[in-house]
């Protein structure tokens, strides 16, 4: 259906905010459970000895939320793409969207105070907008019962939406989990959005977003992520760098070096005159 670019093993679709959502739409009216992967540099890169969360990836539609994945797929793959498809703008073009259309929310994660200021301010910004449930679930594992009882509200909420913020790759794992069970034909991991758009936390100016520094901004705030962008952003650039020299530097050169010093031919006469002395000497 859309074109793709290979990024660090992902096979992502070529996105717009339009296309998704006109996707998003067919899969409501289909009412088929989908997963989508918001992926930024962090979840890639995990993905590269998280075997879970990059089976989960492969199973799951893909958007690039960071915009060094676009800086990869133009420089590197001459993928031409304008912008980005990032969690916390998706979730809100998808809430003001829905206004029209009658679709439904639901809110999974993060802390209830954040919940609920994620609530007042959304229906306060979008009058017409129908959440029709949140939960925040304690930060421990949930005894089956407990996870049962968690589906079977989601459940009966009948949202179209399902969005969760549980951290990532957790919030991942945890849609993949229970995909089979949830009836949500979208089901969304979005990371920091519900901190962002609930006020709690102040979202990057768009001129650092579209440099690709919303990760500093971020660590700004919350120096605890330290060690996570350390790791990931210096990973992510070995191999980005890598991989733009293969592309614009060694192919090339080994392209130039083929077409300069073809491969000898050996002609069909001399094939048929070596072919006869070797039965000659056979006799």
């Amino acid at each position: 259906m859309f074109k793709t670019v290979h990024i660090l093993g992902l096979q992502f679709p070529i996105l717009t905010y339009d296309t998704t959502l006109d996707l998003f739409a067919t899969w409501i009216d289909e009412k088929t459970p989908h997963q989508v992967c918001i992926v930024n540099v962090h979840t890639i890169t995990t993905g590269l000895w998280d075997k879970e969360l990059n089976a989960v990836n492969h199973r799951s539609l893909l958007t690039m939320d960071g915009m060094p994945l676009v800086w990869y797929a133009n420089l590197v793959r001459n993928a031409n793409i304008n912008n980005r498809v990032s969690g916390p703008d998706l979730m809100q073009k998808c809430l003001a969207a829905g206004c029209s259309k009658g679709w439904k929310h639901f809110f999974l994660g993060s802390r209830p105070e954040t919940l609920q200021d994620l609530v007042n301010l959304t229906t306060a910004q979008y009058p017409d907008v129908k959440i029709v449930g949140w939960h925040s679930p304690p930060y421990r594992s949930l005894s089956a019962a407990e996870d049962q009882q968690l589906v079977d509200l989601i459940n009966a909420a009948k949202p179209d939406f399902l969005w969760v913020a549980l951290g990532a790759p957790k919030q991942e794992k945890w849609i993949a989990a229970h995909l089979p069970k949830l009836h949500a034909p979208i089901q969304i991991g979005v990371g920091a959005a519900f901190s962002y758009h609930s006020g709690h936390i102040a979202r990057a100016p768009a001129w650092m977003q579209h440099r690709g520094l919303e990760w500093l901004y971020r660590l700004f705030q919350e120096r605890r992520l330290l060690g996570r962008y350390l790791l990931s952003n210096q990973i992510f650039l070995l191999l980005f760098l890598r991989d733009l020299l293969l592309a614009k530097v060694f192919h090339p050169i080994k392209s130039w070096l083929g077409s300069k010093c073809p491969m000898p031919q050996v002609s069909k006469d001399h094939n048929s005159s070596s072919q006869e002395k070797t039965e000659k000497s056979n006799l």
